[in-house]
């Protein structure tokens, strides 16, 4: 995220200030040495890190004249009132907010591929990123076979860390994300959900991280926490649905639309989706919606660039 923002802005001539997430900025300090190795002059990359003064820092960037744009990556809260303070500056934004992907797979998809690609977009880096399969709709007609297969196939996942290659599933941010998870699931049980596979926390032999098991979870309804919340962990939840018009509208009934999700066989069905599903991208019979060589957007409240 880091590589590609930052890139745009150096092409344009510009010269920026990187403000990296307080959990997480090694990657940022590192992209700068990075580029004072290649021969950036200094100045042109700048980092700023901070813990306990990141909203001085955020207002400060907000407000400042000089500053001509701000791109943000987080949730649609912070990014609500980023854009509020810099409104006294008329800057340019781009903010990539928060994500409540629905993954559909009808009764004609190749059932195979779409778990395994259910799999590879829910799980990497286990479950945290803007773009992960949120809500899983899938038709009646091959939801017990879906569910199985996707069953075997989640319960042979093994979580640990990511420096091992045997790992598929790796630790989540903190603790306070592994409670947001591990609530999440407790209250979709306390109103009748059932849980198929994992729906725990993961113990990993020699390690203190903070891991969630590759959880299933079904019997499903719109007044869980997690059918309107971005999960960002290892969780599928799934949901059913009869007929294609029933599956859309299910699909579009959320505030965000960054990605979405379908898999089936029949060409006409892809294209209908693809142009009623109300999402910035929107990717068939694949679990990967962005590329370099391609615009990255939303609508909604997921996304605002301009």
């Amino acid at each position: 995220m880091i590589t590609r923002k930052v890139s745009a802005a150096l092409a344009a001539g510009c010269t920026v200030v990187i403000k990296p997430a307080a959990e997480t900025p090694l990657s940022a300090l590192a992209f700068a040495e990075l580029a004072q190795r290649c021969g950036f002059p200094k100045g042109v990359i700048n980092v700023v890190t901070t813990s306990t003064h990141t909203k001085e820092v955020g207002e400060a960037l907000c407000s400042n004249p000089l500053v001509s744009k701000i791109s943000f990556t987080g949730s649609t809260n912070v990014g609500k009132l980023l854009m509020s303070i810099s409104s006294g500056t008329m800057k340019k934004m781009s903010l990539e907010l928060g994500g409540n992907a629905p993954f559909m797979v009808f009764d004609d998809a190749d059932i195979l591929a779409a778990v395994e690609g259910l799999i590879s977009g829910k799980f990497r880096n286990a479950g945290q990123t803007c773009v992960c399969p949120n809500r899983v709709y899938v038709q009646k007609a091959i939801y017990e076979e879906f569910t199985s297969l996707l069953k075997t196939r989640v319960s042979k996942l093994k979580t640990g860390s990511g420096f091992d290659p045997q790992t598929d599933v790796g630790p989540l941010i903190h603790r306070k994300a592994l409670e947001k998870v591990a609530g999440l699931v407790l209250d979709a049980v306390s109103k009748g959900a059932t849980i198929v596979c994992g729906g725990k926390h993961a113990v990993v032999e020699n390690m203190k991280g903070v891991f969630y098991a590759p959880t299933i979870i079904t019997d499903l309804n719109s007044d869980m926490q997690l059918h309107d919340e971005e999960i960002f962990g290892p969780i599928i939840p799934i949901y059913t649905f009869d007929s294609e018009e029933e599956g859309l509208q299910l699909a579009n009934a959320t505030r965000f639309g960054l990605a979405a999700y379908a898999y089936t066989r029949d060409i006409g069905r892809a294209f209908r989706v693809s142009e009623k599903m109300q999402s910035g991208m929107v990717a068939i019979n694949s679990a990967s919606v962005s590329t370099n060589c391609a615009p990255f957007g939303g609508v909604r409240i997921s996304i605002h660039p301009f």
